[in-house]
């Protein structure tokens, strides 16, 4: 009986002490603990969050994060168009795709015949050039590249590991052809396609923002 009685007070404590986050002294100079410390509440400090609460938070948040790239990865799979010549805008995407753990496909454009892949993918002759499943991002731009992976479903930066995919060799036999070679976009551009991009901006007049859609002509 003294043992159950006990056993109750323990859980019965342990409980109180998960609610108990503030504690206060009261005009008396009598010490209280609760959720919130009441008005005139004096030398009120917030407890720490129980032991392990943190860790388990983030394992929680980890486990999510990698069903999340699972299901992203299946509906949106990412290749990354690049090119031997293409430097610090094809350097930055690739990076910021590593933050997120995003596992892509590279693809380098460097002559005629890849120019045509590349124009028959986006619709432009710039890189680089992200594909999401059919949804098309060309250039970089931090901000555009975050919220088109947001909009994809991607885990944001810092949630899992960061990768390491690094700059492929540039392909047998490269060598820059005068006037052919892919443009270095600048500017980040989101070309139309088959699925609701109402969160992605862009210059359409219903789809207000700071997206440039790809010329097919050009």
């Amino acid at each position: 009986m003294i043992l159950r009685c006990l056993l109750a007070v323990m859980l019965a404590s342990a409980s109180l002490a998960h609610a108990q986050q503030y504690r206060w002294t009261d005009a008396a100079g009598r010490v209280h603990y609760g959720d919130a410390a009441p008005p005139g509440a004096r030398n009120i400090e917030r407890l720490g969050a129980r032991p392990g609460a943190a860790a388990a938070a983030a394992v929680q948040a980890s486990a999510q994060a990698n069903v999340d790239l699972a299901r992203a990865q299946k509906e949106f799979p990412a290749t990354l168009y690049t090119s031997p010549s293409c430097k610090l805008p094809c350097e930055s995407a690739r990076a910021a795709l590593n933050r997120r753990a995003v596992p892509f496909e590279e693809v380098q454009v460097w002559n005629p015949e890849t120019i045509e892949v590349l124009k028959a993918k986006t619709g432009a002759d710039n890189v680089p050039a992200l594909l999401l499943g059919e949804r098309v991002l060309i250039g970089f731009e931090q901000g555009q590249q975050d919220a088109f992976l947001d909009a994809a479903g991607y885990p944001k930066a810092g949630l899992l590991p960061a990768r390491a995919q690094a700059t492929p060799p540039a392909p047998e036999g490269y060598e820059a052809p005068a006037g052919e070679a892919p443009k270095q976009e600048a500017e980040s551009r989101v070309k139309a396609g088959p699925y609701d991009a109402s969160t992605l901006p862009s210059n359409r007049p219903d789809r207000p923002g700071p997206y440039l859609a790809p010329d097919p002509a050009k």
